[in-house]
């Protein structure tokens, strides 16, 4: 029996705006909502985490550029950043859904478009999760490695230097305990993710004051802001060309943030609080990121030495500059090796934070029948947690880590996916909406206005302009060791996608499929 038009409408009046909007896109309310904004921003916040990607990266932006890259790079990577993130928000106040950009590039593609866009974004999106996953738990191996190293004495004291096997050893045994994590309860991973972007904010103010006033000699205001390096020893001279390598290090850092987009179907009043997510996760991270930057760059004095394999921490820049500034000042570097301690439990929040992003991810798009094995991998546990999600997005990340056994030039091509193939998802979305949908799209709560089009055509033209950027060689003469592998990976991809649509896919995946009668 219908319900009267007054009582249908109380009913939708109590219910949470996002939960409303979910339903009228077609889909029940399965998993827990349970995420305020600050919850949702965490997540994004975590997985972003300045202290994972600029710690993992520094060498890159010292190499080529050095301080100049890193200082003023950080800001032009940023605010492109922020502009492709207020497009994605936009997006996100009108589709609210976990399955994020699949979810909008199909409903902006238009019918006929809608299987083959949701298809494409969805495979780039959720490949990048992995490749993000795959080199947050690795990079945090590799820094446990050099903890151990400099623990023991350094490259130069007889200190343990892991073998491979051991490093993709600590890489699974990190995924494990960020599955098992992720296996939890939305309200106990909620206060982890919290606890994260606490210990991101509070390990930053710490580090950025006190590795520069622990140093007993610091670089000049004039060095940090002005001294470019050309010294990279890749036969690469010219000024542009080498600041455009080092950009890399800040856009890979400032990545991953929708997952504010992913976890929407667990945060209250998703509709508001999922763009407000995205685009503060972004904000406080270029603040938090330049002032860390700032900090460290003024302890360094000596660029060679700290890219220098033959150092204490085996080239590794930033242990080496901790190490070094506690050591000069107390005899010791103990308290350089807690400051990497600080920054390896920041990166281990990030990598969980990033699985919990990838199984909604991997949850949603099985849920519409696009993944192997769909009616697996979409089931929620009695705690409405994606558990088998979870399980599947640290495997697939842990196969992706044994690339590194065969070849490290493999493994970049892997982490490469990380960030072309993820903003690459971002930017079909984005696309979509300024082309096809752009004067059909239904703006939500939060938009952008007449802007709209303007914003997402920079965001656009911004992911074209990288993906060019980080395809470039960066070392000549050009051999099988200096080759950059990153068009070759992400070549490889839209291939593999493209083929399983023409051969496969076409023939029976039809893009989002509600589960409700709306």
């Amino acid at each position: 029996m219908a319900l009267p038009s007054h009582t249908a409408a109380n009913i939708n009046l109590s219910l949470d705006s996002g939960t409303a909007r979910l339903k009228e896109l077609g889909y029940k309310q399965e998993l827990k909502r349970d995420l305020s904004v600050f919850s949702n921003f965490a997540f994004s916040f975590s997985i972003i985490s300045v202290l994972t990607g600029i710690t993992t990266l520094y060498n890159t932006g010292l190499k080529f550029g050095g301080p100049v890259s890193l200082i003023y790079g950080w800001f032009i990577a940023g605010g492109f950043s922020m502009i492709v993130g207020l497009s994605m928000a936009e997006i996100c106040s009108s589709y609210p859904t976990s399955g994020g950009l699949y979810y909008w590039s199909a409903k902006l593609a238009g019918p006929r478009w809608a299987p083959f866009a949701s298809w494409m974004t969805g495979w780039f999106n959720i490949v990048g999760q992995w490749a993000v996953t795959t080199s947050v738990d690795f990079s945090l191996a590799q820094l446990i490695q050099v903890i151990i190293l400099l623990s023991t004495g350094g490259k130069n004291g007889g200190g343990y230097e892991a073998s491979k096997y051991v490093v993709i050893a600590l890489h699974g045994g990190i995924l494990f305990l960020h599955a098992i994590l992720n296996s939890l309860p939305i309200s106990v991973l909620s206060f982890f993710g919290q606890l994260a972007a606490a210990w991101n904010l509070v390990g930053v103010l710490v580090l950025m004051i006190l590795i520069p006033l622990v140093a007993t000699e610091r670089a000049s205001a004039k060095f940090v802001f002005t001294h470019f390096n050309t010294d990279n020893g890749d036969g690469i001279s010219s000024k542009v060309y080498i600041f455009a390598l080092g950009l890399l290090m800040s856009q890979y850092t400032i990545t991953g943030y929708d997952a504010s987009a992913h976890m929407t179907e667990e945060t209250k009043n998703a509709d508001k609080n999922g763009p407000r997510g995205i685009i503060s996760s972004i904000g406080i991270s270029i603040i938090f990121g330049w002032a860390y930057l700032l900090g460290i760059t003024f302890a360094v004095t000596n660029i060679p030495y700290l890219l220098n394999e033959d150092n204490d921490a085996g080239g590794y820049a930033i242990a080496e500059i901790f190490y070094l500034v506690f050591k000069s000042r107390y005899g010791n570097g103990t308290g350089g090796i807690v400051c990497l301690g600080v920054v390896a439990v920041a990166i281990f929040f990030c990598g969980m934070s990033s699985v919990t992003s990838n199984s909604r991810m991997a949850y949603a798009f099985s849920r519409d029948g696009a993944m192997p094995l769909s009616s697996l991998w979409h089931k929620v546990n009695s705690q409405d947690v994606p558990v088998n999600a979870v399980w599947v997005s640290a495997f697939m990340s842990f196969c992706m880590a044994l690339t590194s056994l065969g070849s490290i030039v493999a493994f970049q091509a892997m982490v490469s996916i990380a960030t072309i193939g993820l903003y690459i998802a971002y930017a079909l979305a984005i696309f979509f909406r300024v082309t096809l949908a752009r004067k059909s799209f239904v703006p939500g709560p939060f938009n952008l206005g007449r802007y709209g089009i303007l914003v997402g055509w920079i965001a656009v033209l911004w992911v074209a302009t990288i993906s060019v950027l980080f395809s470039l060689p960066v070392a000549y003469p050009i051999t099988q060791e200096t080759l950059n592998y990153t068009p070759v990976a992400v070549g490889g991809l839209f291939i593999l996608i493209v083929s399983s649509w023409i051969f496969g896919a076409r023939h029976w995946f039809t893009g989002p499929v509600t589960n409700i009668d709306t």
